[in-house]
């Protein structure tokens, strides 16, 4: 098995990468991948960058170019359920593109043609975490991920994205890799912690608590990935 690691920014792998064995950078198509051991089982770790664009290419490079059999993302997201704090875990159990929108030609908001609406995460990859979480005795929330090209700041489209999409959180990068590992036929897991409330205030706490909140998200993935390498 080799295991694909993505974030989408250098402090959401910088965790991950401490850890590993055997690091050796690889530049391909403008981005940094790390192929790296841990625990005798071989894996590769990339910060795609912001965007789906680039996580799009990111994820399709991991598995194609360098044969990942399965991807796991860590990384931080707005919270748009009121019950969420920043610190807090959430596991995709689906996602989806909230600001993918052909409504005028009568679909449903982030549905497009021969498509679907939601992607689904791995279900095994889903109850590993569950039982992870019960070993750290940490809680984590199984609910849906929103992703889209923009940093939301605006009370109003929160809302939109929590009403339409029934979402718990929302990001920039987490839907994109989902189709393309859905595509590809390969299992996919999406974690993310929660670094600010998608408020008119997000800004100023996405800088204040990125770093922290994405450490909480790698080190939980850890944890999955040494139950993973012991199978």
């Amino acid at each position: 098995m080799k295991i694909a690691i993505m974030g989408a920014m250098p402090e959401e792998v910088a965790p991950i990468l401490e850890k590993l064995d055997n690091v050796e950078e690889v530049n391909y198509a403008k981005n940094k991948y790390y192929k790296a051991s841990y625990k005798g089982t071989e894996v590769v770790v990339a910060y795609s960058k912001i965007g789906k664009v680039f996580s799009t290419l990111t994820a399709s490079t991991m598995l194609q170019m360098f044969a990942c059999d399965v991807l796991l993302f860590t990384g931080v997201a707005g919270g748009v359920n009121p019950e969420l704090k920043i610190g807090d875990l959430v596991v995709a159990s689906k996602l989806a593109q909230h600001d993918l929108d052909i409504t005028i030609f009568g679909h449903a908001h982030g549905y497009v043609p021969e498509g679907s609406v939601y992607v689904e995460s791995d279900k095994d990859l889903v109850a590993l975490s569950k039982l992870v979480a019960k070993e750290m005795n940490v809680s984590v929330r199984e609910g849906i991920i929103a992703t889209g090209d923009q940093f939301v700041a605006d009370e109003k489209r929160k809302e939109f994205i929590s009403s339409t999409f029934a979402a718990d959180a929302l990001e920039m990068e987490g839907a994109s890799v989902a189709v393309v590992c859905d595509a590809l036929g390969v299992p996919f897991f999406v974690l993310r912690s929660i670094s600010d409330t998608a408020d008119m205030d997000a800004g100023f706490n996405f800088e204040e608590f990125v770093e922290s909140s994405a450490k909480v998200s790698a080190d939980f993935l850890m944890n999955m990935i040494d139950k993973l390498v012991a199978k």
